[in-house]
């Protein structure tokens, strides 16, 4: 629930910008970019709140703000209110989603963690990819914003009633710890993941925030852009069911060099070819590898922390991605607005490229030599 609401606006919020307000592409991609500082801000600081405090009450209290911030895209009669609205939103859905994934990782049994991730991470893809879809389909049947913001609304509050029926075993509270350490927003022995995540988020960013007006504008696709989804929904399933088997078997590094491989593959097939096999085929490749990929490199951040760092492990994970997402949306639209989609579809192939290359010479044997469990 917390990613469908969310990314149900993604894929529509550039033509809405356009269409609502005549922002231009360079104008969107600022606007949207916005809630990426906030969420960067408010996620190392997350992390600390569900390492130092009742993790319940901190997940309940940041899902509630998330809610009601949905109203206020409803509320947004400017294109600086709305730009506002969306900046202030990724503060309350960067600590909920910190909250929620410690929560869950708790809960998990320590014999199954690595699958139980890989599964949990697969909640939150499938989502994902299913939502634009969503939103697409309603779009192009009823062609109304404003419905789409109240299912996002209401889609929250569902999600809402969710968390706050989780029983939360009671945990020993961590304050023993030095007050100005920086290990305690971030865990420091993950950068060289974190690193490489950034690309991988920036490339991902890119094409989710692009890929309708893009396929729109260039390819004349205007109800086929739910196929996109649908498929890279398809890999992501696909992968889990492999993926799993592997995760449970201590193969974290296997799974990530794979999923990587084949996620370079699926952005380098989208920039290289302009039409429906290209357009298509992408999303189910794309699919598999992110499926193979994210659970692996959310179970490198865990088995490198203390299990008193497991809420800044996870943050320290989705601020990376967040930093990345937020690059991509940024740089994507300067690039459109001054040269082209294609250009840049290729800068997001490039940027993977580098992430491939800083996950090999990096992090993998980094890991190899300093995870704990």
């Amino acid at each position: 629930m917390i990613f469908f609401s969310f990314m149900l606006l993604t894929p529509l919020l550039p033509s809405y910008l356009s269409d609502t307000f005549g922002a231009d592409k360079q104008t969107i991609g600022i606007v949207l970019s916005g809630y990426t500082l906030t969420a960067l801000l408010i996620r190392a600081l997350s992390g600390y709140m569900v390492d130092s405090f009742p993790r319940r009450v901190v997940m309940v209290a940041s899902y509630m703000l998330f809610a009601v911030f949905f109203a206020g895209y409803l509320a947004a009669g400017t294109l600086m209110l709305f730009a506002i609205v969306r900046t202030l939103h990724g503060a309350p859905f960067g600590a909920t989603t910190v909250s929620n994934s410690t929560v869950a990782i708790d809960v998990l049994p320590a014999s199954r963690r690595a699958e139980g991730i890989g599964y949990y991470g697969l909640s939150n893809n499938i989502a994902t990819a299913i939502s634009p879809t969503v939103a697409l389909v309603l779009f192009e049947h009823y062609d109304n914003y404003d419905m789409l913001f109240w299912l996002a609304f209401v889609t929250s509050l569902v999600g809402l009633a969710c968390t706050a029926s989780v029983k939360h075993r009671k945990r020993e509270v961590v304050r023993e710890r030095k007050a100005l350490s920086l290990d305690r927003f971030i865990l420091l022995k993950g950068w060289r993941q974190g690193s490489a995540m950034v690309c991988f988020a920036f490339s991902y960013g890119v094409l989710a925030t692009y890929i309708a007006i893009y396929g729109k504008d260039e390819l004349g696709i205007t109800g086929g852009t739910g196929l996109f989804f649908i498929l890279l929904a398809i890999g992501l399933i696909m992968s889990r069911l492999v993926g799993s088997r592997t995760l449970r078997q201590g193969k974290v590094t296997q799974n990530a060099t794979v999923g990587t491989a084949i996620s370079l593959c699926g952005y380098l097939l989208f920039a290289a070819v302009h039409n429906h096999w290209g357009y298509y085929g992408a999303a189910l490749i794309i699919g598999l590898g992110n499926g193979h990929m994210f659970p692996a490199f959310q179970t490198m951040f865990i088995n490198l922390a203390e299990n008193s760092q497991r809420g800044t492990a996870n943050s320290t994970l989705l601020v990376s991605w967040d930093i990345g997402i937020g690059l991509g949306t940024l740089v994507g639209g300067i690039v459109a607005e001054h040269v082209s989609y294609h250009a840049a579809f290729w800068t997001a192939w490039g940027v993977n490229l580098v992430g491939v290359a800083a996950y090999h010479l990096l992090a993998r044997r980094h890991f190899q030599k300093n995870k704990l469990r």
